[in-house]
């Protein structure tokens, strides 16, 4: 293997929590690869909300951005998706279009994707005025009639917190049974103003580009201007299983067991951003990144003076 295919320290993942690693390891002159799919969670978002001094900025621009970071410390980034790695004294990565790598650390920041509910209507306007995360999101349709799609136990405790934006929340069931609300639940719900509609969802009721409501099965429109809808989270996990990593099982998918710096089971594996866990924000993703990159560097560092000490 030729010196261009081997590196200290291979990323897989260009998002947040892959850019920020990078970057940390290319000012600290470490010889890194980033290789990206070009697949960010966000793309459907026209904006990202919440990072401080970056509120506002569209995830596509954050990421050009952070691209142009890392070049300027020598930071090798190319787009392509990794199919395959193996670890014995270091990693070998093999790329989808026919390159294979090598690195002494490997870092995992692939993160998740999301499964929608399989309403008609509802993929089209996600990232619009069907969204997921009212801290993401919540301002900007702040005061609308507002919707909340029942389908995982968080939906009840979702709807209460829509409830610091909208006045106007009702919580449709779908296809939860009004017997699993608890007392709790129901208590809560009528304290903080939440209508519960029972019922399955037939769809959205669309109307110039705009959602303008919600039809029920039996054909009642609700007149909603947005609605929360929880995806199921599926973490891209698929290096961390192959390179025997201790995964912990989440009511969110399966993810690693790391340390607080992101150290994986496997020496030399890390892992950040959402592919350490379900509810890493941006910002989040970012800051996980930067401490994984720090400690792989003290680490790569300790390590050569432990072998070349007299």
């Amino acid at each position: 293997m030729t010196d261009n295919n081997r590196y200290e320290v291979v990323v897989v993942g260009g998002g947040a929590a892959g850019l920020s690693a990078a970057l940390v390891l290319g000012r600290a002159r470490r010889r890194t690869l980033v290789v990206d799919a070009g697949e960010p969670r966000n793309a459907p978002a026209a904006h990202m909300q919440g990072y401080l001094s970056r509120d506002g900025m569209s995830p596509a621009k954050f990421l050009a951005v952070g691209r142009e970071e890392i070049a300027r410390y020598g930071v090798e980034l190319v787009r392509d998706r990794v199919v395959d790695a193996a670890r014995d004294t270091d990693f070998t990565v093999v790329l989808a279009g026919g390159r294979t790598v090598r690195a002494r650390q490997l870092v995992i920041a692939t993160g998740l994707r999301d499964e929608l509910p399989p309403v008609p209507g509802l993929a089209e306007r996600f990232g619009r005025d069907v969204v997921h995360c009212p801290y993401c999101h919540g301002w900007e349709v702040r005061d609308l009639p507002t919707g909340v799609l029942a389908g995982t136990a968080l939906s009840v405790h979702q709807a209460l917190m829509v409830t610091q934006w909208s006045k106007d929340v009702r919580l449709f069931l779908n296809e939860v049974g009004e017997s699993e609300l608890t007392e709790e639940d129901r208590r809560r719900l009528r304290a903080a103003g939440v209508v519960v509609v029972p019922g399955a969802v037939a769809e959205l009721v669309v109307a110039d580009d705009r959602l303008t409501g919600v039809r029920l099965a039996d054909g009642t429109v609700h007149d909603r201007e947005v609605l929360y809808a929880a995806p199921r989270a599926v973490p891209n996990n698929d290096l961390l299983v192959r390179l025997g990593a201790e995964l912990r099982e989440t009511p969110f998918g399966s993810y690693p067991v790391i340390d607080e710096r992101g150290l994986t089971s496997v020496p030399g594996l890390w892992a950040a951003g959402n592919a350490s866990g379900f509810a890493e924000q941006v910002i989040n993703a970012a800051s996980r990144g930067y401490r994984a990159g720090s400690a792989i560097n003290a680490d790569l560092l300790f390590t050569a003076l432990d072998k070349n000490a007299p």
